[in-house]
């Protein structure tokens, strides 16, 4: 195999998603079925939010001009309650959090702030702000605005949305279907037992288990033999998927057979190494219309590598339209180094504001505990040699959000 050409983590990045031709293929389900699942088309309003005037708390509905009056009660309404305006001078309602607020009335006074009430009356403050406490027809969504846009991955929060406008099916793109494999012939499957000589495959769990995180469901192939042949042959049976995933078996190793065998069938390489420490030994491109990601052997490789490319190039090829990575800034607590000339990954986690490193910064590409420590990527330039204590730095954690513009994340 030719020496690798390592490139650019910036170029790579840009050629990851490049590479990437969004699936376009769309079904219609349920919205209790739809957690995770991306929008392929825009959701209008077709039902004002709120639908009516209501109250935002338990209080009385007054006109303002009556500040600082004793008023008689003229009835309590409820949430549910079709009511009329029927108020004559000198009198307000009693009412409930999220009833149907008369349109003879313009202000909701909590009880709380009330004096002197019974059951017939009550005394209303001079001071009081009109309009308070009234939630207002459409003043959230109003009919024909966009509620939800297409490309949006649909959460809780946003399958309530499509509740309140009465919508019980929605149409979302399919989920698409991602293949993962090992490779080595030293890989013993956990069910397996295996001697001093070998080790226990982790990286397809590991990998299958990342992406299941972020809502994708992948298949486990099984380990492929560091053998050219077996290798081919066993990837011809991977291309009705519209993803695979390996790790291992493209480096400079004398048996590390992987890229050949996807070259003979017709992998189109977009690249053949990063720049990026660790995760060097990464390959993409596309193999007819199934996305290839070829990642390293060594699970903190694999790992970082997933977050840093795979999620965002998998985000896009689901249609999702937030696929760049967000940051949040905190302080480093305590200085460590970092591999100047070339891009690095450094786990740590955030506790209050302040990034702490794992271990010093100190551990090798092939640890798996170290990746149970953290919870959040630093991302260095390679401009530089250390990140110094109480400096300010960017970090990516695990479980953040994803935007649909990208930022700079290089610290």
């Amino acid at each position: 195999m030719k020496k690798l050409n390592y490139l650019d983590f910036e170029v790579a990045f840009e050629k990851s998603l490049e590479i990437v031709t969004p699936k376009i293929t769309t079904e219609n389900i349920f919205i209790n079925e739809a957690l995770g699942r991306v929008l392929s088309q825009d959701v209008i309003c077709k039902k004002n939010l709120p639908a009516f005037n209501n109250s935002a708390m338990d209080g009385f509905a007054i006109k303002s001009s009556d500040a600082g009056k004793t008023l008689k009660i003229n009835q309590t309404i409820f949430a549910g309650d079709k009511v009329e305006a029927s108020l004559s001078q000198n009198e307000c309602y009693k009412i409930m959090t999220g009833a149907k607020v008369p349109n003879d009335v313009d202000t909701i006074i909590p009880i709380e702030n009330c004096f002197d009430v019974t059951q017939n009356s009550v005394k209303i403050p001079e001071n009081l702000k009109k309009g308070a406490n009234l939630r207002l027809e459409g003043e959230e969504q109003k009919v024909g605005e966009i509620i939800l846009k297409k490309g949006e991955v649909l959460t809780a929060s946003k399958i309530a949305i499509l509740a309140s406008q009465g919508i019980v099916v929605v149409e979302v793109y399919k989920k698409i279907s991602i293949a993962v494999l090992s490779t080595g012939n030293e890989l013993k499957e956990p069910w397996q037992e295996a001697s001093s000589d070998e080790i226990y495959n982790c990286n397809s769990s590991l990998i299958v288990s990342l992406l299941k995180e972020k809502g994708f469901e992948a298949t486990y192939c099984g380990v492929i033999p560091d053998n050219l042949e077996k290798s081919t042959n066993f990837i011809k049976n991977l291309k009705s998927y519209d993803v695979v995933i390996t790790t291992g078996g493209i480096s400079m190793g004398d048996a590390d057979f992987m890229a050949e065998a996807f070259l003979k069938n017709g992998l189109e390489v977009a690249y053949h190494g990063v720049n990026i420490k660790p995760g060097r030994a990464m390959m993409t491109g596309v193999m007819n219309e199934t996305l290839v990601i070829c990642l390293p052997g060594n699970p903190i490789a694999a790992s970082l590598n997933t977050y840093l490319f795979v999620y965002p190039m998998l985000k896009k090829l689901q249609g999702e339209t937030a696929i760049y990575h967000n940051y949040i800034k905190a302080s480093n607590k305590a200085k460590f180094k970092t591999k100047q000339g070339r891009v690095e990954a450094v786990l740590g986690s955030i506790e209050t504001g302040e990034f702490l490193v794992t271990k010093e910064n100190k551990y090798g590409s092939g640890m798996i505990t170290v990746l149970a420590l953290s919870s959040a990527i630093l991302v260095s330039s390679g401009n530089d040699s250390e990140i110094l204590e109480n400096q300010e730095v960017k970090i990516i954690e695990f479980n953040g959000r994803f935007l649909d513009k990208k930022v700079d994340i290089l610290n």
